[in-house]
């Protein structure tokens, strides 16, 4: 699902004469995003195949930065499936398609460390931070949560 089919308010849009446009530089405004409509959003890589979806959106609430994305992966309904906290900086967004693209291929997401939705990791552990911004190739902030 794209984020535009998670707007309750019409935020990516601008009605003129009863006609929804999408939005270039209007409503929002360019680089704002609403949060509820980022959860359930698809994440593809950059071979277009589908890697999951937007469960959760983590705040730094000291920084008032997003430090990660919280994806689904694999199961049925559910069922089995695996949870990845994505560093923010390494999803981009592909506004033409509506939906975030992760560089990583699907093996290398399968064997990313992740975890089941009853036992998440201590995210704001230095260690665990610094060896997940490692494995997408990213750098963490500098700014620490509360």
């Amino acid at each position: 699902m794209n984020y535009e089919q998670h707007d309750p308010y019409g935020m990516y849009k601008i009605h003129s004469n009863g006609k929804a446009v999408p939005i270039t530089e209007h409503g929002l405004g360019y680089g704002l995003m609403g949060a509820d409509t980022l959860i359930g959003t698809d994440v593809y890589n950059q071979q277009s195949e589908i890697l999951g979806d937007i469960k959760e959106i983590i705040l730094n609430l000291k920084s008032g930065r997003i430090n990660y994305a919280v994806l689904s992966f694999g199961g049925f309904l559910g069922m089995g499936e695996k949870l990845f906290a994505v560093p923010w900086s390494a999803l981009t967004l592909d506004s033409k398609n509506k939906y975030f693209v992760l560089n990583v291929d699907k093996e290398h997401l399968k064997s990313a460390p992740g975890f089941d939705k009853d036992n998440w990791p201590n995210m704001s552990e230095n260690s665990w931070s610094t060896g997940i911004h490692s494995y997408y190739g990213v750098k963490p902030h500098n700014d620490r949560a509360i």
